[in-house]
Formats: C-alpha cells, sequence, structure tokens
C-alpha cells in the first residue's frame, strides 16, 4: 500500500474517518474503532 492511498472506514462511535495503521494488517476488516477510547465507549454499552 501507498501512504497517500490507504483504505478508510468510519469509526462506529464518533462517526469519523480512520485509515488504515500498520498495527491492524492482520485484522482490517475487523476493526470498527478508531481508538482505544472510542472502544471503550460503544454505543449500546452499559455506563459504569
Amino acid at each position: 500500500m501507498v501512504k497517500g492511498n490507504l483504505p478508510t472506514k468510519i469509526c462506529a462511535t464518533c462517526g469519523r474517518p480512520f485509515e488504515y495503521r500498520k498495527k491492524w494488517r492482520n485484522s482490517w476488516d475487523e476493526v470498527r474503532y478508531c481508538g482505544e477510547k472510542c472502544q471503550r465507549n460503544k454505543p449500546g454499552a452499559p455506563a459504569a
């Protein structure tokens, strides 16, 4: 992949677009959140 032409997705929590990262190379199909904060605050998750 070329750095200027990386795939993007929309975060399921905040709705912002985010780009492919090297650490997601093996699991890009399963990635749904842009970061740990959005993953912790998933929609529909019970508040702690």
